[in-house]
């Protein structure tokens, strides 16, 4: 009987992986469109490249961690990224956006929205390898608030680079829970190798 509720609680976090990897995927796309709209809205040109050090500030990950190693810097990036989304969002909002921009708003909700399920993914991922251990308090970022000398184009540089962390680091996401899931693949994707290991099998 413990053998089998072993096997079962394994199976179970294994579809938590999935669908988190599946989500961050999702939410991976979600990003790369608002980062499309951002930079239409502001007229920047595709290849603007924004310096400075990496807004999230954690540890890098590495092959080399234990998979619940992982997952602690992978949810305390993600972390920070909502952090900055919301101070992104705050501050928008205290200048205002004018014009119409539904789609760009609407967009941020949905990325802001699936943020939010991710971390609650991860979480659970994390309670399944740590048991009742202690979360660890969120690492102090500097630069999380507006650095803003009164430049309104300073602003959209900032919010611009929140953009790309959002697009990189659920990227990364994506790419470190396809990685610790068993098949390194999203439900998606096993079905796509499913029907195509079909068709072959029928010639």
């Amino acid at each position: 009987m413990a053998g089998t509720r072993t096997r079962r609680g394994a199976g179970s976090e294994q579809s938590r992986t999935a669908r988190a990897a599946a989500l961050a995927e999702e939410l991976h796309h979600e990003c790369t469109l608002l980062l499309d709209l951002y930079r239409k809205k502001e007229t920047f040109a595709e290849e603007l490249t924004v310096g400075g050090e990496s807004l999230v500030t954690v540890p890098p990950l590495s092959s080399q961690l234990s998979p619940n190693d992982m997952l602690w810097r992978l949810y305390s990036a993600l972390q920070q990224c909502r952090n900055l989304l919301e101070r992104a969002i705050g501050r928008e909002e205290a200048v205002g956006n004018g014009g119409d921009r539904a789609q760009y708003e609407n967009q941020k909700k949905t990325v802001r929205d699936r943020l939010g399920h991710l971390l609650a993914s991860t979480r659970l991922l994390l309670e399944d390898g740590a048991g009742t251990a202690a979360f660890t308090p969120e690492p102090k970022n500097s630069e999380i608030d507006y650095p803003g000398n009164g430049s309104p184009f300073a602003l959209k540089l900032w919010i611009y680079r929140i953009f790309n962390e959002l697009e990189h680091w659920t990227l990364t996401a994506s790419k470190t829970l396809k990685a610790l899931h068993p098949d390194g693949a999203t439900p998606k994707e096993r079905r796509t190798r499913g029907r195509a290991r079909g068709r072959r099998t029928r010639r």
